[in-house]
């Protein structure tokens, strides 16, 4: 991996967004990565991820027991995983304590609503 995020320090942060597209399929194998997303789940702090986004949670184990959506291709990884994925459909997000999950594009008002929402701003 050529990204460092070795100076990423998640306390300096209030939230975590996960972009989807291909990129989470090769941040994924960044062991700080995967650190940093524990403790952003850790300390309960608001997280969204779009549609390939939640491959990130996957590698990071922790969805166990959590409801979520994505691209309908990666509802196995979600699954294997251990969450329920739901179809909440193309436009639609999906709100799990402090996650919250679109499937693709179409879903980001809903998604960056719910996420702001998250933030309590």
């Amino acid at each position: 991996m050529n990204a460092d995020f070795d100076d990423v320090n998640p306390s300096d942060y209030d939230a975590l967004l996960i972009p989807g597209g291909r990129a989470p399929e090769y941040i994924r194998l960044n062991s700080k990565v995967i650190e940093i997303v524990k403790d952003f789940f850790k300390q309960n702090k608001p997280v969204a991820a779009i549609c390939h986004g939640p491959q990130v949670l996957a590698a990071a184990g922790v969805l166990n027991g959590r409801k979520c959506t994505s691209y309908p291709a990666v509802a196995p990884d979600v699954r294997s995983a251990g969450a329920d994925w739901v179809d909440v459909g193309i436009d639609g997000a999906l709100v799990d304590g402090n996650l919250v999950t679109a499937q693709a594009w179409p879903g980001h008002p809903q998604w960056l609503l719910r996420f702001i929402e998250l933030l309590d701003l």
